[in-house]
Order: C-alpha cells, then structure tokens, then sequence
C-alpha cells in the first residue's frame, strides 16, 4: 500500500512542476500580418472580425498581426483600395517597412489586385491564400441564375446587412458575386492580374463533406454537394482545384466556415489550431 501512495505521490509532484517556458511557442516571422478577409458579413454578428480568431492565435505566439474589418460586399478593385487604405495604416503603426498578408476566400483576390495594381505592391512581402477562388466558384454562377424575385431580395438582405455593419462604404452584392464565377476569374480576372515577381506567393485549399473522410456541417451539406456536381471536393464554397495559386502549400479538412472559427465543432478544434500554426510556421521557416 505505502509504495501505491509512493508512487501516486510522485505523480502528482510532476503534474505540479513548473515548466521552464510555459507559455506558448514563439514563432518568428519578420514582419506584421495583415489578416484579410473575404465575402460576407454573418462572422461580425458573432466576433469583432472574420479573422480575429487568427489574429489572436499569432499575437499568443509573439506574432504581430492584425485582423480589421472592409467592406463585406464590392467589387474585387474596390475592396483592393480598402485594403490599401489598411495597409497604409499598419505601416504606419507598425514602422514595418513590409507586410505578409494572409487572405482567406475573395480576399486573395483582392490583394492580388492590390499588389498587381496599386503602389502598394512594393510593400507586400508575402501572400497567403487560403480557399480562395482562384479560378473562380460555380457557387456564384448559382446565384446569378437564381430567379429574378428571389435573386433581388437575397441582394437587398445581404447589402442591407452589409451597410449596416460596414456603414463606411455601401456594399454592393451583384458586383461581388459576378467577379467570382468561373468565367470572369478563369479569363477575366487571371488574365489582367499578373502576379509580382518581388512576392512570394503561397496557396491552401480545403475539402471535406462528400468524396472526402472529413465531416462537414449539415448546413452546408447543399452547397458541398452543389459544387461538388461542378467542380470536385471543396470546403462548402470553393472547390479544391479552384483553391491552388502560386506555392501550393497544402490541404485541410476543415470547411469554408471551419477556417474562420464560426460554428466549429469541438472535434475540429486542434484541427483548426494545427492548421494555423502550420501556416505560420511556413512562413517563419522560409524566413518571411
């Protein structure tokens, strides 16, 4: 008996010895993130940002970053300026002389506008995208072939929601969905936006639902399906193919909504926690 309590006392001793660093990892990434996000507005009701889940996870790992919120709903220039606007604020609260910018959905391509076709471009050391319709999502080419009725008070929902909780600028729908089909991306938009050779570029895409050993939530079962008909595997929004730009990086099993943290269920939390730091890692490793 004395040497069952020996050794439960001996147990307990070590769950009670401090840790020589016990707070978490610092990641060494040489200059500030800016976090951008991409369509839509439904994250705000429930957090300060799209990303400032991220945004938080960096900052406990000694990172800075920033995660602010633009214009939900515009066209890709219009967003590209906002994010400008964005930039020009962190440079100058920061000092930094460059940004890596990591972008979720349409917001990679925003900032690949931004560094194609501003003088912004000269400050953006790297380029993350994650799920980003890079060649577009059958997604959008659903909603522009929805009935008129229906297809024009889904419009007035979205912008009225838009306005009002980005009251800067008023959010125009229509000119967000017709940039992200598949034409207008494929042989638009990738035609007249040359990426810049003074960026690195790196990609993630996603999957899960069906085709896939990743669950995906019963809410977005309709699109996954949707597009999978279309195009392939994807994450609810975009599909996996659509998501490859530049470095291709890597894949995750967590969905659209998943990456941003909204509505994640409790068996994808380290999923979601190993798929950030593993982005930011990337990017301390190659020295960015």
């Amino acid at each position: 008996m004395s040497g069952i309590l020996h050794e439960n006392g001996k147990k307990l001793l070590k769950l009670l010895e401090a840790k020589e660093f016990p707070q978490p990892e610092f990641i060494r990434i040489r200059y500030p993130i800016l976090l951008c996000h991409g369509f839509g507005s439904l994250a705000n009701v429930i957090k300060p940002s799209p990303m400032n889940d991220i945004c938080m996870l960096a900052r406990e790992h000694g990172i800075i970053a920033f995660a602010p919120n633009i214009t939900p709903y515009h066209s890709i220039q219009v967003r590209a300026y906002d994010w400008k606007r964005i930039i020009q604020i962190i440079l100058k609260k920061t000092q930094a002389s460059k940004i890596n910018i990591i972008a979720h959905s349409m917001a990679g391509l925003d900032t690949r506008y931004l560094i194609s076709k501003t003088d912004m471009g000269k400050y953006v050391n790297t380029l993350t995208t994650i799920s980003t319709p890079h060649h577009g999502t059958s997604l959008a080419e659903w909603g522009l072939s929805a009935p008129a009725k229906v297809r024009n008070i889904l419009i007035d929902v979205f912008n009225w929601m838009g306005n009002n909780i980005y009251p800067k600028m008023q959010s125009d729908v229509w000119a967000a969905i017709q940039e992200l089909t598949r034409d207008y991306v494929e042989n638009e938009f990738n035609q007249k936006i040359p990426d810049s050779g003074d960026v690195a570029y790196y990609s993630y895409s996603s999957a899960c639902g069906k085709d896939t050993n990743s669950p995906i939530n019963r809410l977005l079962v309709p699109l996954n399906s949707y597009i999978y008909e279309k195009e392939g595997i994807n994450d609810g929004f975009v599909s996996e193919q659509s998501a490859h730009w530049g470095n291709y990086t890597g894949l995750t099993g967590l969905s659209h909504t998943d990456l941003l943290k909204i509505n994640l269920s409790s068996d994808k939390e380290k999923e979601w926690d190993d798929f950030w730091i593993g982005v930011l890692r990337m990017l301390s490793k190659k020295g960015h």
